[in-house]
């Protein structure tokens, strides 16, 4: 039935959409604006988001949580001394403090045993990202490296870190390949998604074409098993071929319960 002309708020046709995307459509309006509830839940969803950026990281409790597994751990900084600077400085986020890379340096692997991998902790641009899905996320790859025999690098978190952070830790550690787990820029409706970025061979001028990236980790995102088997399939091939980036395609199969879902067409419901 039509909405009366003076009804306060006017639905959009649109509405039944909403259920399929956490995206702001069919909001409706009210005279020549959008409802307040709708702008409320706009303003709660931004304050979020900035808090994402400036929320520092809890390096403790995920140091805390990768020691209870049993897990060789380093914390480092970047360049950046504080989140302001990082925030306004990308270049001092992409590389060690002196302390830290002195720090690394004793814990790097003899030129002619490399570790096969490093893996870095990083806070990015949301530590809310890390906080709660980076120990997930590890707990489902972790077995599935062990099972593939590779060499791995003492875990680094890493404070203040742009993605190209991890070619300096893993050059520092000489490792073959890094991949690492990033806060990703805080989205409107995903102020906790994770990156995961991948390189094989690592140097100070990787450029991003040379990386592979997973993103939008995260419960309402890809799913952690799904992300970890994705990960895994891509460090295998990167190995294998000695390359990573736009080279090596994700070619990876979908979990068999996604594959034989039936498919649906919103449009014909």
């Amino acid at each position: 039935m039509d909405e009366p002309a003076d009804a306060p708020i006017l639905p959009s046709p649109w509405g039944r959409l909403r259920r399929f995307t956490p995206a702001r459509i069919a909001l409706g309006r009210a005279g020549t604006s959008i409802p307040t509830q709708a702008q409320l839940a706009f303003q709660l969803a931004h304050a979020r988001a900035r808090d994402a950026v400036h929320h520092i990281l809890a390096t403790e409790d995920l140091r805390a949580g990768l020691v209870q597994r049993g897990r060789a751990v380093a914390t480092v900084r970047s360049a950046a001394p504080d989140r302001r600077t990082y925030l306004q400085r990308p270049d001092l986020g992409r590389r060690l403090d002196e302390a830290s890379r002195a720090r690394l340096a004793t814990l790097g692997a003899a030129d002619d045993a490399a570790y096969d991998l490093a893996i870095v902790l990083a806070d990015g641009l949301s530590a809310f990202a890390i906080e709660q899905n980076a120990l997930p996320f590890l707990d489902a790859l972790l077995p599935r490296l062990s099972a593939s025999a590779w060499t791995l690098a003492p875990l680094v978190i890493a404070e203040q870190a742009r993605v190209a952070l991890g070619d300096d830790i893993a050059m520092t550690l000489h490792a073959r390949m890094v991949a690492i787990l990033i806060g990703e820029r805080p989205g409107l409706s995903s102020p906790d998604s994770m990156g995961i970025y991948l390189t094989w061979q690592p140097r100070i001028d990787t450029i991003d074409a040379q990386r592979n990236c997973i993103s939008n980790i995260r419960r309402e995102g890809l799913d952690i098993e799904h992300a970890a088997d994705k990960l895994h399939w891509l460090m295998g091939e990167a190995r294998s071929r000695q390359l990573s980036g736009v080279l090596l395609k994700d070619e990876a199969q979908a979990p068999h319960e996604r594959l034989a879902a039936p498919a649906t067409n919103f449009l014909l419901e």
